[in-house]
């Protein structure tokens, strides 16, 4: 079975570890790097230092209320970069705000989630975003992990 990377852009410590903990109880190999603030997002999406020898994720879960720069200029810069335009990008916010939707699908975000408040509907999200994503969609080429093995635990980059 094939490793599949995701990288989280989280800055809330609990739902990082809600994303981690719906995520290790999945039946496939997934490898969640979690990062918290949009700057050191691209700077790993790009290879960047610290960030060379990372894996290219299968598929970005980004939230909008990031510090140092807003998962909104993370999804513009993604969706403008010609290296990264392709990756899949899935906004998991608490913004229900109908102009922060379109204004995201707009700039080329795949998905818009509102993350729930209670625990239970929050890791039902998180499975419900790794069976689609994983189980019903082909993601191209670019979008494959390489290596074997589950591997659910802290970023070890940062």
């Amino acid at each position: 079975m094939k490793q599949i990377n995701v990288l989280l852009v989280e800055d809330n410590p609990g739902d990082t570890e809600l994303t981690r903990q719906s995520l290790a109880a999945s039946k496939l190999s997934i490898n969640l790097v979690a990062l918290d603030d949009g700057e050191k997002a691209l700077k790993y999406l790009r290879k960047e230092p610290p960030y060379q020898k990372t894996e290219r994720p299968d598929l970005v879960l980004l939230d909008l209320n990031l510090p140092k720069l807003s998962g909104g200029e993370v999804l513009r810069e993604i969706k403008t970069d010609r290296a990264l335009k392709s990756l899949p990008v899935v906004v998991l916010t608490s913004s229900e705000e109908e102009t922060e939707v379109s204004k995201c699908y707009a700039e080329g975000a795949n998905c818009y989630i509102v993350k729930p408040v209670d625990f239970n509907s929050f890791m039902n999200i998180v499975s419900l975003i790794e069976n689609f994503w994983f189980s019903v969609v082909k993601l191209g080429a670019d979008s494959r992990g390489r290596q074997k093995g589950k591997t659910i635990g802290k970023d070890k980059q940062s």
